[in-house]
């Protein structure tokens, strides 16, 4: 799956904010999102600067928070069920 990177202001504050379908990987580089005026449910992986995974939430409903956790360097947001065989501790391939 392609991976974009949210890496201007516009594009981390518009995040997946009303999108009814996409088929890509948003990359962020912070530590905590919301799901707010969003359409959708999301897979969710929260890793570190190594990309190993520290935290996965599946299926996030809209109007969630993940507050920001210690140690996060990069949130990862993807369709709902594209994470069927990750695991805590693995390391992302780039």
């Amino acid at each position: 799956m392609e991976v974009k990177y949210a890496d201007t202001f516009l594009k981390k504050l518009k995040g997946l904010m009303f999108v009814k379908d996409f088929n890509y990987i948003l990359k962020f580089k912070c530590n905590g999102i919301h799901t707010f005026f969003m359409n959708i449910n999301i897979d969710v992986i929260l890793t570190d600067k190594n990309n190993k995974i520290l935290y996965i939430y599946r299926n996030l409903k809209p109007w969630k928070i993940i507050f920001p956790k210690k140690g996060v360097t990069y949130t990862y947001e993807m369709p709902v069920n594209s994470l069927k065989n990750i695991k805590e501790g693995e390391i992302l391939k780039k």
